[in-house]
């Protein structure tokens, strides 16, 4: 067996050590007076130190960790004078104290370190690391933040972990747990930097600058801006012209619209509000040059086509191919033959099915389109000066649908002139907020188009097909728009005819139809389980609440249809969020200080003990009321690592100190009349939340699908029976290959295949030529290049300033994407190497004028902001690295931290919106209640089921774990895996794989697949 199963609901408790007690009320009676600067270093202190927070199972999972990674042949052996230097470094480097959070954006921390803190946590390779000076970040480098090879071995294997045992986890002898913590400590600085710099609203920038009403923009937290307008169906209810606030029926459930999230700022996150931007308003449109940094920074050497995107694209995106016959641009052989083959560069630890979630994710977070198109009134050229390269210049694309390009207005303050907003704005077309509306629709011709069950409204409407019993989403009907008297017309794009029916039925992919029909099976799972419960125990109470009368209980029989439909489109937009934190996340990012920042995000690091997770909560909802406007925010993101943002202000005590969780007869006094209970957990640092360009530009994630699938059945898993053209499994053609081919073999096929590498030249043939029959011209689309397209149209700065813009530091030329470590002949620093010099002829280079200053979000070591030659000599010729396409720069980079299957430049934009869509999202902190979710599904929730919380066997890197969501997810929803997910760990690792000890990205087969076809070649 893989699993094991416990009676809980939570996490079991523990009392609290003596220690950690006194910790806890040192921290609570200090934080009252000590000074900022002391309360954070206290905070980041004590988060730094985990192994102190964790309960005694969890530290004879480290023991048993290291004794199975110390063996590494190329793990670190320091000297015991090497070692000592290391701990005098400690002293050094405690001594120094911590880095202030700055107060000028230039000024940031870079995620470069001083030499004293590279020796303390991560010895001679951390220290060479250092020397190398390159761009990257150096957290990268510090023991144990990689596989085994990366563990201090003399500690795992030597005399002091046997000589203090857990004490050493305690004081920090133990090196392993000193690199771990040294990089969760870089990471939330830059999360404390991040947030402090990088939030630009386009609706309320001024008031987020100067404040209102005497108090400092960072601290507002309702904003008119974001009120419902007199038009606006629900204008009344939330209280028209006088002072607005979501209730009654308003609050009780997710809104279609996305409406009363946060119920004092009803209009936000809803569906056609604009997205913001995490760069400087002055920073975006940079081929416009509308300041003279602009200007300095790439002359007249942009436009909207300049570089040409089609080039870009089939000189440094192309797949080269060793066989193109087999390949066939991505069309495969006749009949699927399993001969066919289109090389593509594998990443070992991420499967198919991770790459078909972030398209699944994507359709619920952001939309530019209306109905599937942009601006339907006019066609532009894609580019293709060149058509020798294979390009086409009949290709043609319909330009972005704007909501505002009026020239900004402008404000002063303190002196200093700022933009209102950005030159142009873009509304996001659904729902911002993470609540499934890509199955439950975001406005109301989406709902249309969700089919309920008639003989059951409360779930989701499936057909069995035979063999498959739990069946598969209807396929819509004819398009309303071309048989607008057909009985059976959907509210649909013509072009979706014949696909699933589905809220968000846009660029339907054969793994958007699996989550589709896997998570409408989870919806209907929970409905039974519920009506289960309703059956047994009719009387009982069911946890849901009226907040027109919020004190009367409501019994299972008296839960309606529609109460219950809601109740499972929570339960279920709540899993896909907790399998997206604590299960795709750190497979996408596989390393020890990344799989405890994600489980801190979602469950804090205090998860063992609930009673210091109230004591913690306690002091974060005090700094969440703090008016100081230079600290509170950054105390804030600190200090929720501990009880975690995921729930956070569902429990409220009596008392107004945070000894209330501790008190013996405490007693949650959480109320659903009182407003500041309801909506108490969120935090939007002074900045309403959406989604950024920004964001969606580092999620343009397409080399991650391969162009073949490969097909498997689950009577023989180890053999590739067909490969599928992935173009084929696009709108209604996804839905044949399902029905086909069943959930179970597709599961199973994009469970093993491993996924393509972030990389530059990994781009899909088939996505450079897709067929976009509704496009005049060649009728394709390189989409490739329309990438690069969508983020000149949407005013992303380029890749240079991008990354200074969110505190990363610039790179110099070309030959910075190039790995400094690799020998000079390597076959993957030669492949580097010829790439830069494409890169070179693409972009080109020009004299340098030092006088030329090209930004102010930045400063070298000597204070000085960077000029146009970029360190070089005034005057010599210099690389165009400034005018590098974001998308093309973070492909290129070379360096990563391990595990990472992402760049760090996407990485720091991930770092800052992942916590603000749950750190703003009520029903993910102070509404995440029974009285909305009911007590099944809350339950459901904590316990990844309804049946308890099932734990893994071992201890997979170290820690003892449940069952993953996604796996429970799996089980429930397609039984017929049962034997195939047995040895499974994370569902996005490939499931063939041999995981290894300690974060191994060898690939390599498990026991009992060592015959899988993927391991031949």
């Amino acid at each position: 067996m893989s699993a094991v199963r416990e009676d809980a609901t939570r996490p079991v408790g523990r009392r609290p050590s003596s220690l950690f007690l006194r910790w806890a009320r040192r921290l609570a009676r200090l934080s009252a007076r000590l000074s900022a600067g002391a309360l954070m270093i206290m905070g980041l202190a004590a988060l730094a130190l985990p192994a102190a927070a964790q309960a005694p199972d969890e530290a004879l999972d480290e023991a048993s960790l290291t004794d199975q990674a110390g063996s590494h042949p190329e793990a670190d052996h320091p000297s015991w004078m090497q070692t000592w230097q290391a701990l005098r470094a400690c002293r050094r480097m405690i001594g120094g104290g911590l880095l202030e959070v700055p107060d000028d954006r230039a000024d940031r921390f870079l995620g470069k370190v001083r030499e004293e803190t590279a020796h303390c946590r991560g010895g001679r390779r951390a220290l060479g690391f250092l020397e190398l000076d390159t761009p990257w970040v150096d957290w990268q480098s510090y023991w144990a933040t990689g596989d085994g090879a990366s563990r201090n071995a003399r500690y795992d294997e030597g005399w002091i972990r046997s000589l203090v045992g857990g004490l050493s986890e305690r004081i920090h002898v133990n090196p392993n747990a000193r690199g771990i913590d040294g990089a969760l400590l870089d990471l939330e600085y830059a999360r404390v930097e991040l947030i402090k710099f990088n939030l630009f609203d386009n609706l309320t920038y001024a008031e987020y600058v100067r404040g209102r009403d005497g108090a400092p923009g960072p601290t507002l937290r309702r904003w008119d801006a974001l009120r419902l307008p007199p038009e606006h169906p629900q204008f009344e209810a939330v209280g028209g012209d006088g002072e607005q606030r979501c209730r009654g029926e308003l609050i009780r459930h997710r809104t279609l619209t996305g409406i009363c999230n946060d119920i004092d700022n009803p209009r936000m996150g809803a569906t056609h509000t604009p997205f913001a931007r995490n760069v400087e308003f002055t920073e975006t449109f940079p081929d416009q040059g509308h300041t003279e940094l602009t200007r300095n920074r790439h002359g007249e050497r942009l436009g909207p086509m300049t570089p040409d995107p089609q080039r870009i694209s089939r000189e440094l995106f192309t797949r080269p191919q060793s066989r193109p016959e087999l390949c066939n641009q991505g069309q495969g052989l006749p009949g699927h033959d399993p001969a066919a083959r289109c090389d593509y560069q594998a990443a070992p630890f991420f499967n198919v099915l991770a790459a078909y979630w972030i398209q699944f994710m994507t359709h619920d977070w952001f939309s530019h389109l209306g109905e599937g198109e942009n601006d339907r009134s006019q066609l532009l050229p894609a580019g293709c000066d060149d058509p020798a390269l294979g390009c086409r210049p009949e290709d043609r694309f319909q330009p972005s649908l704007v909501a505002e390009d009026s020239p900004p207005a402008t404000f002063t303050h303190d002196g200093e002139r700022y933009l209102e907003r950005a030159h142009r704005t873009f509304d996001n077309t659904v729902t911002a907020w993470w609540d499934a509306s890509q199955l439950y629709g975001y406005d109301e011709r989406s709902r249309r188009r969700v089919k309920r069950d008639p003989d059951d409204p409360a779930k989701l409407r499936l057909r069995p097909l035979p063999g498959d019993e739990a069946g598969y989403l209807p396929r819509f009907g004819p398009s309303c728009e071309m048989a607008a008297e057909a009985a059976d017309c959907d509210p649909i794009h013509p072009v979706w005819s014949g696909q699933e029916a589905a809220a968000f039925p846009d660029n339907w992919t054969l793994g958007i139809a699996f989550y589709h029909t896997v998570f409408s099976r989870e919806h209907n799972a929970f409905v039974d389980a519920f009506r289960e419960r309703a059956a047994a125990t009719p009387e009982a109470d069911s946890g849901l609440r009226d907040p027109a009368d919020p004190e009367r209980v409501i019994s299972y029989a008296e839960v309606s249809d529609d109460e219950l439909f809601e109740a499972a489109r929570l339960v279920v937009a709540a899993m896909i969020a907790k399998i997206h934190t604590i299960e795709w996340t750190p497979q996408l990012l596989y390393n020890e200080p990344l799989y405890r920042g994600m489980n801190s995000n979602w469950n804090g690091l205090l998860a063992e003990h609930p009673l210091m997770d109230g004591v913690m909560n306690r002091v974060v909802e005090r700094l969440r009321d703090s008016d100081d406007t230079r600290h509170a925010n950054a105390w804030y993101s600190v200090l929720a690592a501990g009880p975690g943002i995921f729930g956070m202000g569902s429990e409220r005590y009596e008392g107004r100190t945070v000894f209330s969780p501790l008190h013996p007869g405490r007693r949650d006094v959480w109320s659903l009349a009182n407003p500041e209970h309801v909506n108490g957990g969120t935090n939007h640092f002074g900045s309403p939340f959406n989604f950024p360009e920004e964001f969606i530009t580092v999620y343009r994630l397409h080399p991650l699908v391969p162009d073949l699938l490969e097909l498997r059945r689950l009577d023989a898993p180890d053999r590739i029976a067909h490969r599928v053209p992935a173009v084929e499994g696009f709108r209604a053609g996804a839905s044949d290959l399902l029905r086909d081919h069943g959930v179970e073999d597709w599961a199973l096929s994009l469970g093993r295949q491993r996924l393509g590498l972030l990389t530059l030249g990994n781009h899909g043939q088939f996505l450079q030529n897709l067929p976009m029959p509704h496009l005049e011209g060649s009728g394709r689309l390189d989409i490739a290049a329309l990438d690069i397209i969508r983020d000149r149209e949407r005013g992303v700065p380029r890749f240079n300033e991008f990354r200074r813009q969110y505190g990363l530091r610039q790179l110099t030329s070309f030959d910075d994407f190039i790995d400094p470590r690799l020998p000079a002949d390597h076959p993957e620093r030669q492949r580097q190497a010829a790439l830069v010099e494409r890169m070179r002829e693409i972009y080109g280079q020009h004299e340098c004028d030092a006088d030329k200053i090209i930004s102010h979000a930045y400063r070298d070591a000597e204070g000085n902001y960077p000029n146009d030659c970029l360190g070089h000599p005034d005057g010599s010729l210099v690389d165009n690295i400034e005018d590098v396409d974001a998308v093309v720069g973070w492909l290129a980079e070379p360096v990563r931290p391990h595990g990472f299957a992402i760049s760090e430049t996407q990485f720091v934009v991930f770092i800052l919106n992942a916590s603000r869509r749950l750190f703003s999202d009520r029903f993910f902190t102070s509404s995440f209640r029974p009285e909305f979710y009911t007590r099944l599904g809350h339950e459901w929730v904590l316990n990844n089921g309804p049946d308890g919380v099932v734990m893994e066997q071992g201890t997979p890197n170290g820690h003892r774990q449940p069952v993953s969501p996604m796996k429970r997810v799996l089980q429930r929803s397609v039984p017929g895996l049962a034997e195939e997910l047995e040895p499974v760990i994370n569902v996005f690792d490939p499931w063939a794989r041999d995981r290894g000890d300690y974060y191994s990205l060898e690939w390599t087969p498990r026991p009992g697949a060592e015959n899988d076809d993927a391991f031949a070649d």
